[in-house]
């Protein structure tokens, strides 16, 4: 039997022996229950205390309270009096069992003996608690806030009885008390978690203006520092002192040009680095890129770009930190705005730079041009340089197959800079002018310098200059350098005073004693190809070249065995002499230096 109402009692002598008093102490003490539960502020502890006031209140064997979910299922949230530890997991849905029927009509309902009745639906998962409790009358109260009902509460007995109308009334007043409770445990619960969470955005807040203000102050103090002239390597200090670990400036085809260490946390640089690959990373991103290697060490790369040309790279190498996230990633947003600075500072350099090889090469093209002699406004120029004219003694010439002329003059500007010289771009050629003690280990220091930054052959001549004509000097270091290219060394760095012996070639001033020797050594055979259009020289020359072997010659030349014999005596006829059994050393010579000639001549 299911009933909301109480069965009345029958007579004085079923009732308690003093009815008002009894129900004296039952208002007694809802009213001291209620007030007690006023005092908690935790809902599981406000839920366990209704249950246990409720069991004492009503005095049954057994009290329990469940709540709706969110899916609107009736879920036990304490008890007092059950015996199975699996009762707390019960959870019923909506509409089943005497739970449903107090939702559903917001009124007490109470059974006799529950497993018997059939005026509800019975849910078997709860049926079988209800075994295992030995649960047999059950009453229901609901539990109403603002009008919504949030809940029951429920008292049984492990034996059939019924519930009386003072039972039930009690137990719905207490009811009342119980729900306003637990809608301040809500309440104070929502409240408390507001106020984590707002706790918990006002330390990220906090947290974020820290990052702000340390990212605010490494700007500030980045840009103090190029205002007050400071180069790359300061900026790439400063950043390391301010990062930790250490910060490098990697140059456009990812080579490392300096490294800077924090003097707090210094951090090695990560193992087996690939600088041209992160760089390279770092471009196509557009972003950052990052990288941790097996050591926990992390590298960060970001590209100095103006517009679509790259300038080099910023390199921030660290202990990787897990747990500082949000601070490493606006680290990193300052190593990109660092690129911007670093980025106008390489570009005022190179523009200082430009103006300077333009200004040192006008001054070096001035002084070609108007030597020999050193006009008043040269010699002011040169000195408002810092650079004494007169004391320029010496004119290199560079030349590489690896490098254009422009960009050996730009590293000879460099090298200029620090021998108070001149250098540029004078006819095509790479030149210098400086002061030197020693020319022969001046040109030799120079080549190993200009070698190391090419990174490949190179050939420096260097020429000493007499009575300030640096444009003579300049003609013989070329024609010299030539001469040194035709006769295979590519790779050196010498004066022309090693090649003395072939100074009849470059030397324009002994021009007539060249010709002169030419003419009487092998003028016959000029003259016979000039006027029949043989090749007579140039076979000679080829039989020569291939120690007088006749089939290594005549393969070189294309031609017969047959064809070079009758050459060679043509040859011989034209000379009016068996050079071949005669001493040939004027001969060889001869031809030796008309091909000289002509080599020179072609790379000049």
């Amino acid at each position: 039997m299911v009933s909301n109402l109480g069965d009345e009692e029958t007579s004085c002598g079923q009732a308690a022996p003093c009815p008002l008093m009894r129900r004296q102490r039952e208002l007694a003490s809802l009213y001291t229950t209620a007030k007690s539960l006023t005092a908690l502020g935790e809902l599981d502890e406000v839920l366990r205390s209704i249950v246990h006031h409720a069991h004492e209140l009503i005095n049954t064997d057994f009290t329990y309270l469940s709540l709706v979910g969110a899916d609107g299922r009736l879920s036990a949230r304490a008890s007092e009096g059950t015996i199975s530890a699996s009762f707390l997991a019960a959870c019923i849905p909506a509409g089943v069992g005497l739970g449903g029927k107090v939702l559903a009509s917001r009124s007490p309902h109470w059974v006799r003996n529950y497993a018997a009745t059939t005026e509800i639906d019975h849910d078997p998962g709860f049926d079988r608690l209800v075994s295992t409790e030995e649960l047999v009358a059950l009453l229901g109260v609901p539990l109403v806030i603002r009008g919504q009902v949030v809940g029951a509460l429920f008292a049984g007995d492990r034996a059939e009885r019924s519930f009386h109308a003072d039972e039930i009334a009690l137990l719905s007043a207490f009811a009342d008390h119980a729900a306003v409770a637990l809608d301040n445990a809500r309440l104070y619960e929502a409240s408390r978690a507001a106020l984590h969470e707002l706790r918990i955005a006002y330390g990220k807040i906090e947290e974020h203006m820290t990052v702000v203000q340390r990212a605010q102050a490494i700007h500030e103090a980045l840009s103090e520092v190029v205002l007050a002239g400071g180069t790359p390597g300061d900026v790439a200090q400063l950043l390391a002192d301010r990062l930790d670990g250490c910060v490098s400036l990697l140059d456009r085809t990812g080579v490392l040009v300096l490294h800077r260490d924090a003097a707090s946390r210094p951090c090695d640089l990560p193992s087996g680095v690939d600088f041209a690959d992160a760089l390279d990373s770092a471009r196509r991103a557009g972003r950052c890129s990052t990288s941790v290697d097996p050591a926990g060490i992390a590298l960060s790369v970001a590209s100095i770009q103006a517009g679509d040309n790259c300038l080099g790279a910023l390199a921030w190498s660290r202990q990787a930190s897990p747990g500082q996230g949000a601070l490493d990633q606006t680290d990193l947003r300052t190593l990109e705005r660092a690129t911007h600075i670093l980025g106008m500072l390489i570009l005022k350099e190179r523009a200082v730079a430009d103006a300077g090889e333009r200004l040192s090469g006008e001054l070096l093209t001035e002084l070609m041009v108007g030597s020999p002699g050193i006009s008043p406004a040269q010699r002011a120029r040169t000195q408002a340089r810092s650079i004494d004219a007169d004391r320029l003694n010496l004119v290199l010439v560079a030349d590489s197959s690896k490098q254009a002329p422009s960009d050996l003059s730009r590293h000879l500007h460099d090298i200029a800079h620090g021998h108070g010289g001149l250098a540029g771009e004078h006819l095509g050629r790479a030149t210098m002018i400086l002061h030197s003690t020693d020319d022969d280990r001046t040109v030799q220091e120079i080549h190993r310098r200009l070698r190391r930054t090419v990174g490949g052959p190179v050939v420096v001549t260097g020429q000493r200059v007499d009575r300030h004509d640096w444009s003579r000097a300049f003609s013989l270091a070329s024609r010299c350098g030539a001469v040194m290219r035709a006769i295979g060394h590519t790779d050196l760095g010498a004066t022309t005073s090693r090649y003395a012996l072939y100074a009849l070639i470059f030397d324009t001033e002994r021009v007539h004693e060249l010709d002169r020797f030419i003419s009487d050594a092998i003028g016959p055979l000029l003259d016979h190809d000039r006027r029949r259009g043989t090749e007579l020289v140039d076979t000679l020359s080829a039989y020569y070249d291939h120690q007088a072997n006749v089939a290594a010659t005549a393969r070189a030349l294309y031609i017969h065995v047959n064809t070079l014999l009758k050459r060679l005596d043509r040859a011989s006829s034209v000379l009016g002499l068996d050079w071949r059994r005669a001493n040939d050393l004027e001969l060889r010579l001869g031809l030796r230096l008309h091909q000289l000639r002509a080599d020179g001549s072609a790379s000049v």
